[in-house]
C-alpha cells in the first residue's frame, strides 16, 4: 500500500484574498447581480432598487450591505433617503484574477478543436 501523502499546507490569508472572497460571495447571488445590473445604469434610491423584487425592503438592504462589504456599492444617506451607486473597481480585480485562467481554457478549447477537426 503506498504511503498517504500529507495534505498541502493551508494557504495564508491575505487582505487581497479576503477581498476576492467577499467579491465572489457577493456575486454568487442572482438578486445581488440584478441589483448591480440596475446600478450599472446609474445611482438609485434603495426604494427604487427594491421595486422589481418580491421581497421586503429590509431583505433588499441586507443584499446591498453584502455588496457594500465587497466594495461594489457605495451608499450615501440624505435624511431618510439612501442612495446607492455602483463602484466597478472590484470587478476589475475579479477580471484580473479570472484572466490568469483564460489562457488555460483557451489552450484546452484549441486542443479540443484540433482533435475534432482531425477526425
Amino acid at each position: 500500500m503506498p504511503p498517504i501523502e500529507p495534505a498541502p499546507p493551508a494557504r495564508r490569508r491575505t487582505p487581497s484574498a479576503d477581498r476576492l472572497d467577499l467579491l465572489f460571495q457577493a456575486l454568487s447571488d442572482r438578486t445581488r447581480r440584478a441589483l448591480l445590473d440596475r446600478l450599472s445604469h446609474g445611482p438609485r434610491m434603495v426604494t427604487e432598487l427594491a421595486q422589481p423584487f418580491d421581497m421586503s425592503l429590509p431583505a433588499v438592504s441586507r443584499h446591498i450591505r453584502v455588496l457594500e462589504r465587497a466594495g461594489l456599492v457605495s451608499r450615501t444617506v440624505d435624511g431618510r433617503v439612501h442612495h446607492c451607486a455602483l463602484d466597478p473597481g472590484p470587478l476589475a480585480t475579479a477580471d484580473r484574477w479570472l484572466g490568469r485562467y483564460r489562457r488555460f481554457w483557451t489552450e484546452q478549447l484549441d486542443a479540443l478543436a484540433r482533435y475534432a477537426e482531425s477526425d
